[in-house]
C-alpha cells in the first residue's frame, strides 16, 4: 500500500472523503482516481478489512464525495437528492447488546458501504455541531475540517501550511506598503 499523500488526514469520515481532493501548487490532486488510492483511503479510515477496493466501491465512493461536496459549503434544495440517493443504499438496524443499545449499518449492496458510512457521518456531524464543519479559510485551499478547538475559532486546515502562508502573505503586503 502507498503512503497517504494528502496534506490533511484524520478528520471525521465525511470530511476525510472530501479531502481526497486537494490543491498542490494550484493543481487539483485526486486520491480517488483509481482503486490504489481507494485502498489508501479505506486504510486511513479503518475500513480496509470490511470492504473491497474494487471499481464499484470506487464509483460509489466518488458519488458520495460529489454529493457531500454539493452540500458541505451550503446545502440547497438541489443538493439534497444526491445525498439521499447514497443514503437509500443502507440503513441502521437498532440492536440490543450486553452493553446496552447498539446500531449496525446494513447495505443493500456491500459496495455502497464506504459511501453510505461517509454520508451518514456527515449527518452525524450536522446533528452534533453544524457550525464546526468548516472549509479552510485560505483562498486556494479546498480542504475541510471539523473544528474541535475549545472556542471554535479554527480557520485553517493546518496552521503549518495554510495558516503560515496567510501570515506570510500579510507580512509581505505590509512590507510592500512601507
Amino acid at each position: 500500500m502507498s503512503a497517504d499523500p494528502r496534506p490533511l488526514t484524520g478528520e471525521p469520515l465525511a470530511l476525510d472523503l472530501l479531502n481526497t481532493r486537494w490543491q498542490r501548487d494550484r493543481v487539483t490532486e485526486d486520491l480517488l482516481t483509481g482503486t490504489e488510492g481507494l485502498v489508501v483511503w479505506l486504510a486511513a479510515n479503518g475500513l480496509e478489512d470490511r470492504f473491497d477496493a474494487d471499481a464499484a466501491v470506487l464509483r460509489h465512493t466518488r458519488q458520495a464525495r460529489d454529493a457531500l461536496a454539493a452540500v458541505v459549503d451550503g446545502p440547497s434544495e438541489a443538493s439534497a437528492p444526491p445525498v439521499d440517493a447514497v443514503l437509500a443504499h443502507g440503513r441502521i438496524r437498532v440492536t440490543f447488546t450486553a452493553e446496552g443499545p447498539g446500531e449496525v449499518a446494513e447495505f443493500d449492496d456491500p459496495s455502497w458501504g464506504p459511501a453510505w458510512l461517509a454520508v451518514r457521518d456527515y449527518l452525524r456531524l450536522l446533528g452534533t455541531a453544524p457550525d464546526r464543519i468548516r472549509g479552510c479559510a485560505h483562498e486556494t485551499c479546498v480542504l475541510h475540517f471539523f473544528d474541535t478547538s475549545r472556542n471554535g475559532t479554527r480557520r485553517w486546515c493546518s496552521m503549518a501550511s495554510c495558516g503560515n502562508r496567510a501570515k506570510a502573505s500579510r507580512h509581505y503586503a505590509r512590507s510592500k506598503e512601507n
